[in-house]
């Protein structure tokens, strides 16, 4: 009988069609290669991506030789020439750069003013990239006051870490060791007066010695802490001192009552019973990126200064003072985009130099593109 329309088919057909399937699966898939033949080149000569040094190959190659010079802000080449205190111009010479461009406005200058005359801490906040952590070190080069102090904050830093650090293993161990030297003198590790040698003060510690001036601390990003740390702040912001107990037990039976120690900037010092006071209290600059609140009491012994958003001009100065006037001159429409997005989104003024810098070391590149890639928002969800 005629098999009619819409009548089901045979078992024949039904494998038949099996058979087909199979046979389309096993035939080999050809796949777009995910770089081009240009980009994998095994000569690094010129190609349609000529800035490009690694070109994912395999095939080893000199091409790094090809870097131009780093940025300016990214230059570590004359690490190993460095005085001791080189490290700190060379920081330095970056933050002067970036405040000479992010210049604080008329009520700025009030505000930072206001902590100096009252000694009290002054708490920055604000985006990232508008010149937070430079303002330390403005005040500091401007009123002659040293290098900055910088205690950078995570989510595990303790007070203690930032007042001095006891290295009671490393004096065990030496006690040890001596225990066993036939020649070991009197004076060896475990003596009172020796014990000077494992504390070092953190950077919090450091600030609160006697000076003839105040030192500047930066206390970097004070929102990456635990919960604890603001409120552990209090009573050191307010006192200006604090004690050493293992100094303090042992003082007695000091030379002159008095431990030789290390600072955070590597220096000795020599502490008196075991407390640390300040004479003229340090210029502390608290800065934060506004993750988290802080807990009133903090507030109310700190002076607040929230620094805004750039504008155009402000950020042609930063360009300008970092990259040159021609490099400012060239990148203005990428500093109008930048600002655009801005107003919508999270973004940080050295997403924009970079994205500035790199268009200069690699003029064939496509700016709007590079913007896209390199200027991503801060705030965009996970």
């Amino acid at each position: 009988m005629p098999r009619t329309a819409g009548a089901p088919r045979t078992r024949g057909t039904r494998r038949a069609r099996r058979r087909d399937e199979t046979t389309e699966r096993r035939r080999p898939v050809t796949r777009e290669p995910i770089m081009s033949e240009a980009a994998v080149s095994e000569e690094p000569g010129p190609v349609a991506g000529e800035w490009l040094v690694y070109r994912g190959a395999g095939e080893p190659h000199d091409g790094i030789d090809r870097l131009p010079a780093p940025p300016p802000w990214r230059d570590f080449r004359h690490r190993a020439s460095e005085t001791p205190g080189g490290a700190e111009t060379r920081r330095l010479g970056a933050h002067r750069a970036h405040t000479v461009s992010l210049r604080p406005g008329a009520e700025e200058l009030e505000v930072i003013n206001a902590a100096l005359y009252l000694r009290r801490p002054l708490l920055v906040t604000g985006g990232p990239g508008v010149g937070k952590s430079s303002l330390a070190h403005s005040v500091a080069d401007e009123l002659r006051l040293g290098d900055v102090l910088r205690w950078p904050i995570v989510s595990r830093t303790s007070l203690q870490d930032g007042l001095y650090h006891y290295d009671a293993i490393a004096r065990l161990q030496d006690v040890q060791i001596a225990a066993h030297d036939p020649e070991a003198a009197a004076g060896g590790p475990g003596a009172p007066e020796r014990i000077g040698d494992y504390i070092r003060l953190g950077p919090l510690g450091t600030a609160l010695l006697p000076s003839a001036r105040p030192r500047v601390l930066l206390v970097d990003e004070l929102d990456k802490s635990d919960i604890d740390l603001p409120n552990d702040l209090l009573n050191i912001l307010e006192e200006g001192e604090f004690v050493i107990p293992e100094l303090q037990r042992l003082a007695d039976r000091l030379p002159g009552n008095e431990a030789e120690v290390l600072t955070s900037d590597g220096r000795k010092v020599r502490i008196k019973d075991g407390r640390v006071a300040c004479t003229h209290f340090p210029f502390v600059v608290l800065t934060s990126n506004e993750e988290r609140d802080f807990p009133a009491p903090l507030l109310r012994r700190c002076i607040h200064l929230e620094l805004g958003r750039p504008d155009h001009e402000r950020l042609a100065n930063f360009v300008r003072a970092h990259l040159g006037r021609e490099r400012e001159r060239d990148a203005d429409d990428l500093i109008a985009r930048f600002l655009e997005r801005s107003q919508t989104e999270l973004l940080a003024a050295d997403q924009l130099l970079n994205a500035i810098h790199l268009t200069g070391a690699a003029p064939g590149l496509d700016r709007d593109r590079l913007a896209e890639l390199l200027i991503q928002r801060l705030d965009r969800p996970r």
